[in-house]
C-alpha cells in the first residue's frame, strides 16, 4: 500500500484528525514567502533592516509608513485562491474526519475553503483593529487608506491582526489548539520546517495514533511519524480524500 492509500485508510476511520499547517500550504496557492525586502525600505531610512525586523511590532510602532507599505506588497494576497488541499481539509471536515486545523498561515484560505474550526496561531490579514479603541476594521480598510491606516472612530492607528516579531501569541487561540492536538486520533502536519516556535511545539502535545507528516524538507518530527510523504500537500491530500470509502 502507497503512502497516499494508507492516508486515506487512515483519515477514513479518523473521527477527531488535526491538520497543523505551515507556509507551504499557501505557496501552492502562489503566496510567496514574505522574506525580502527588495532594498526600498532601508535606503529610505538609511539603514539595513532585516524583513523579520521589519515584520515586528518595534518597527509598525517606530516606522508605522514603512511597515504598512512592506506589510501590503509582502503580506497581503487578496487574489490568492484556496487550492486542492484546502478543499480537501474542508471537504474532511463536513464528513467528519477533521476536528480542527490549526495553522501559522495569516492568508484566511482554510475559510475561504470552506473550513469552520481554524485556529489561526499567527492571526489573519482579513482583520484588524484600532490599537486605541479597539474598533474592528477588515482588509481593504488597510488596502485603501494609504499610507497609515486610522480609526474613524478615535484617529488611533489601525493595525492588522497578524502576530508581528516581539508580540505574543493569542493565550485562547493556544489553547484552544492544544485541546484539539491532545486529543486528536491523527495529526497531519503539512507545509511547516517546525522551527517556528512556541508554534512548532504544538505538536508535541499529539498522543494519538497516527502521526504523518507532509513535507518536502526534513523536520524533527520525522523519526516519530508513521508516514512521512515528500510531496505537494494539496495533491496528497486531493488524492486521499479522492480514495476514501
Amino acid at each position: 500500500m502507497g503512502d497516499i492509500e494508507k492516508l486515506s485508510e487512515i483519515l477514513s476511520k479518523s473521527r477527531s484528525a488535526v491538520f497543523f499547517g505551515g507556509a507551504g500550504m499557501s505557496t501552492e496557492s502562489g503566496i510567496p514567502d514574505f522574506r525580502s525586502a527588495d532594498g526600498i525600505y532601508n535606503q529610505k531610512l538609511n539603514k539595513n533592516f532585516r524583513p523579520e525586523e521589519m515584520a515586528s511590532h518595534n518597527f509598525f510602532v517606530n516606522h508605522p509608513e514603512e511597515f504598512f507599505d512592506f506589510y501590503r506588497t509582502r503580506f497581503v494576497y487578496l487574489d490568492a485562491k484556496p487550492n486542492a488541499g484546502h478543499l480537501a481539509l474542508a471537504e474532511l471536515e463536513r464528513r467528519g474526519n477533521l476536528r480542527a486545523i490549526v495553522t501559522q498561515n495569516i492568508d484566511g484560505l482554510h475559510q475561504i475553503a470552506g473550513s469552520k474550526t481554524v485556529y489561526e496561531l499567527h492571526g489573519s490579514i482579513r482583520r484588524a483593529f484600532c490599537v486605541d479603541c479597539g474598533e474592528k476594521y477588515d482588509v481593504n480598510f488597510v488596502m485603501e487608506n494609504i499610507p497609515v491606516p486610522h480609526c474613524k472612530k478615535c484617529g488611533g492607528i489601525v493595525k492588522p491582526d497578524v502576530v508581528l516579531y516581539g508580540e505574543n501569541l493569542n493565550t485562547d487561540v493556544i489553547n484552544a489548539a492544544v485541546r484539539a492536538i491532545s486529543s486528536a486520533d491523527t495529526l497531519i502536519v503539512g507545509g511547516t520546517s517546525l522551527v517556528v516556535y512556541p508554534a512548532a511545539g504544538l505538536v508535541d502535545y499529539f498522543t494519538g495514533e497516527h502521526l504523518i507528516l507532509i513535507n518536502k524538507s526534513k523536520t524533527h518530527a520525522d523519526a516519530n511519524a508513521e508516514s512521512v510523504i515528500r510531496e505537494n500537500i494539496g495533491e496528497t491530500l486531493d488524492k486521499a480524500v479522492r480514495l476514501m470509502k
